[in-house]
C-alpha cells in the first residue's frame, strides 16, 4: 500500500515523520514544514484563527509599509561634496544642477550623479610630425582642462577625454604643419602654443564637451635623433648671433653718449673761438679806425710809429739780442736765465747775429722771430698810405 492511501498510520509518511514509537532523531523536513505552517497562520498564510489572526495580519502589514517606507525615505539621503555638482535626473531627463551639501531625491524617480567640477586635470600627447618646410619634430603638448558644464560632460558625448585628446592631436598637427621647423624649435614655440590653443577650442565646440581648456603647454620641441648634433649646431650659432648683437647695442649704448659729449665740447670750443675772432677783428677795426685820421694827417710818422711799436711787440717776446758790432769791446751782460724764460727754444736753441750792411742797426733774424711779418705790416700801411 503507497504512503499516502488512507487505512491508518503509516511510519513511512513524508510530511509527519516517524512515529513515537521509533527513536531516532527529528526529520528536517517536518521541522521546517511545521514552522512554515505557523508563520503562515500569524500572516494570514493559515485557514483557522478568526479575528484574531485578522488583527494580526493588519498589524504585520502596516508595519511592513512603515518599514518599507523607512529604507525608502532613508535611501534618498545623499550628499553632494564642495568641489561637486550633482546632474538630477527625474524619469531619465535632465531636471537641474544640485549644489553642494546634505539634499534628499525620491528614490526611484530622481538619479543623481555627482560630477568633480574644481580640479584641473592634464591629458599629454606627443608624436613626430611634418612641418611646413617638410622637416620631421618631435613635440610634445599636454593640455589641462577641468569640467565646466557637468550635465554635458556626462551625456554629450561618450567619452569626453578621449574626444578632447583627438582633437588636441588635430589641432597639433595642423598647427606644425602650417609652422617651420625654426619656428617650431626655437623661437615659435609661444606662437605654436597660441595657434594650438584657438584651433582646438574651434574643434571640440561644435562637440559640446562640457570641457574647458585652462591651458596649453609645449613640454618638448626636438628634431628626430638622426639630425640632433647638426641642429645642435645651428642653435648654437644662432645664440652665438644674438650674443654678438647684444654686445654690440650695448657697446652703442655705451660709446654714443660720449661722443654726443665730445660733438657738444667741439662745437662750444668752435662757436667760443668764432666769437674770440670776431671780438679780435672788431677790436683791431676800432683801432684802425682811431689810427686812420692821424694817419690820413701824418702818414710817414704813423707808419714809422707803427712799425715800432710792432718791432717792441715782437723783440718783447723773443729771446734774440741785438748787438751793436761797431761800437767797441765792451763787455755785456746778457740775462741768460729771463731769455730762456721767456721764449722755449726750438731744436737749434741758439740765438745768432745777423750784420746788416746797409745801417750800424743789426736785426734779429733766428726761431722765434717774423721779420717777413714786420716788414709785410709796414708795407701794408705804406700801401694803405699811398691810398
Amino acid at each position: 500500500m503507497a504512503w499516502h492511501e488512507p487505512g491508518g498510520k503509516k511510519p513511512n509518511d513524508p510530511w509527519k515523520g516517524k512515529q513515537s514509537g521509533n527513536q531516532g532523531p527529528p526529520d528536517l523536513d517536518e521541522v521546517l514544514s511545521n514552522l512554515s505552517k505557523k508563520l503562515g497562520g500569524k500572516f494570514g498564510g493559515g485557514r483557522r484563527g478568526g479575528g484574531n489572526d485578522s488583527e494580526v495580519m493588519k498589524f504585520g502589514g502596516g508595519l511592513a509599509v512603515i518599514i518599507a517606507l523607512l529604507v525608502w525615505g532613508f535611501s534618498g539621503l545623499y550628499t553632494v561634496r564642495e568641489a561637486e555638482l550633482g546632474v538630477k535626473l527625474r524619469f531619465g531627463e535632465f531636471a537641474e544642477n544640485v549644489q553642494p551639501g546634505l539634499h534628499w531625491k525620491p528614490t526611484f524617480i530622481d538619479e543623481v550623479t555627482p560630477v568633480d567640477v574644481r580640479s584641473v586635470s592634464s591629458m599629454p600627447t606627443s608624436g613626430f610630425m611634418l612641418t611646413k618646410d617638410e622637416n620631421v619634430v618631435r613635440i610634445e603638448m599636454d593640455v589641462q582642462y577641468r569640467i565646466s558644464d557637468p550635465f554635458l560632460y556626462l551625456y554629450s558625448v561618450m567619452n569626453p577625454e578621449d574626444t578632447l585628446l583627438q582633437a588636441m592631436d588635430s589641432a597639433l598637427r595642423y598647427v606644425v604643419g602650417h609652422n617651420t621647423m625654426d619656428n617650431v624649435l626655437t623661437s615659435g614655440r609661444e606662437q605654436v602654443r597660441a595657434e594650438t590653443w584657438e584651433e582646438l577650442s574651434n574643434i571640440i565646440e561644435p562637440y559640446q564637451t562640457g570641457l574647458e581648456i585652462i591651458d596649453l603647454n609645449v613640454q618638448l620641441a626636438r628634431p628626430p635623433e638622426e639630425v640632433k648634433d647638426a641642429f645642435d649646431d645651428a642653435i648654437a650659432a644662432q645664440e652665438d648671433e644674438e650674443r654678438f648683437v647684444r654686445e654690440a647695442e650695448a657697446y652703442a649704448r655705451e660709446v654714443e653718449p660720449q661722443a654726443r659729449g665730445r660733438v657738444k665740447r667741439i662745437l662750444e670750443d668752435a662757436n667760443a673761438y668764432k666769437q674770440k675772432k670776431v671780438l679780435d677783428a672788431q677790436g683791431d677795426v676800432a683801432r684802425f679806425n682811431q689810427i686812420l685820421p692821424e694817419y690820413k694827417a701824418q702818414p710817414e710818422v704813423t707808419r714809422k710809429r707803427l712799425y715800432l711799436e710792432t718791432i717792441e711787440e715782437v723783440y718783447g717776446n723773443s729771446n734774440k739780442v741785438l748787438v751793436d758790432v761797431e761800437s767797441g769791446n765792451n763787455l755785456m751782460y746778457l740775462p741768460l736765465d729771463r731769455m730762456t724764460k721767456g721764449v722755449p727754444q726750438t731744436s737749434t736753441g741758439n740765438s745768432f747775429i745777423e750784420p746788416s750792411s746797409h745801417s750800424n742797426q743789426r736785426s734779429p733774424v733766428g726761431v722765434g722771430s717774423s721779420p717777413n711779418s714786420s716788414r709785410e705790416r709796414s708795407d701794408r700801411f705804406s700801401s694803405g698810405g699811398r691810398n
